[in-house]
C-alpha cells in the first residue's frame, strides 16, 4: 500500500469515527488540523507522511473524549499496524500524539521533533480565533460547564492531573490555555497566523465581559 493510499484510508476511517461529534473535536476540526499542518509543512523541512498521519490520528485516543484513557495512542498504533505503516514511522506518530495536547499552563511541552511541532501548531491554531471561540463553548456545553462564573477565578494548573480534573467555566479556559498559545507556537508560520487570531479572541472576551457587566448600555 502506498503512502497516498494509507492517508486516504486513514482520512476515511477518522471521518467515520468523528463525523457526529459535537464537542468541537469533530471530523472538520481534524480536517482543518490536517490541512493547516500541510500548509505549515510546506515552509519547514519535515517528513510530510508523518505529519499527515499524526494530524489525522491525533484525537483518536484523546483523554478529553474518553476520560478513562490517559492519552496513550493505543487505537492509533493499532490502525497504523493494520495498514502496514513502517514501525519507525508509527513510533514517531505515536510519540507526537502522546505529547501533542496542552496539559496545563505550567506543564512542560515535550514535543521535540519538527513534525510534532508542526502538528501541535496546527492543532493549537484551531483552538484560537473565531473557530477557537466556537469550539471552546461547544466543549464547555458538551461537558455541562458554565459559560462564566465570576466567583471562580482562572487557575494556572501546575500538573496534568489538576488540568484534567478542572471543571472551570469556559471563559476561564481562555485565560488558562487559549491566551497562552500565541507565545507557545513553534514555527514562524504559526506565530504569524496566531497573532491575528489571538487579537480577535481577546476582543471577544473583552466584549463578553463588558456585556456581562452591562458596560455597553448606552448612556453608561
Amino acid at each position: 500500500m502506498t503512502q497516498i493510499d494509507i492517508i486516504k484510508k486513514t482520512a476515511h476511517f477518522v471521518r467515520s469515527e468523528f463525523e457526529s461529534d459535537s464537542s468541537g473535536h469533530d471530523w472538520w476540526h481534524i480536517y482543518r488540523v490536517w490541512k493547516n499542518a500541510l500548509t505549515i509543512c510546506q515552509h519547514e523541512s519535515a517528513d510530510q507522511f508523518t505529519v499527515e498521519l499524526a494530524a489525522l490520528l491525533h484525537d483518536l485516543d484523546d483523554w478529553k473524549l474518553a476520560p478513562e484513557n490517559d492519552g496513550t495512542p493505543v487505537r492509533a498504533q493499532a490502525w497504523m499496524q493494520e495498514l502496514g505503516v513502517e514501525a519507525a514511522v508509527s513510533a514517531s506518530v505515536c510519540e507526537i500524539i502522546q505529547h501533542l495536547s496542552f496539559k496545563g499552563a505550567q506543564v512542560e511541552n515535550k514535543i521535540n521533533t519538527i513534525e510534532g511541532m508542526i502538528v501541535q501548531d496546527a492543532d493549537r491554531l484551531d483552538a484560537i480565533g473565531a473557530i477557537g471561540i466556537g469550539r471552546a463553548f461547544a466543549y464547555g456545553g458538551h461537558k455541562g460547564r458554565l459559560m462564566y462564573d465570576p466567583e471562580s477565578p482562572p487557575e494556572m494548573h501546575v500538573s496534568f492531573e489538576q488540568y484534567k480534573n478542572s471543571q472551570s467555566a469556559t471563559i476561564n479556559h481562555f485565560h488558562e490555555k487559549l491566551f497562552l498559545l500565541k507565545e507557545r507556537m513553534n514555527t514562524n508560520t504559526a506565530r504569524r497566523i496566531a497573532e491575528q487570531r489571538h487579537a480577535f479572541m481577546q476582543e471577544f472576551v473583552d466584549r463578553f465581559m463588558a456585556e456581562w457587566d452591562g458596560e455597553d448600555f448606552t448612556g453608561n
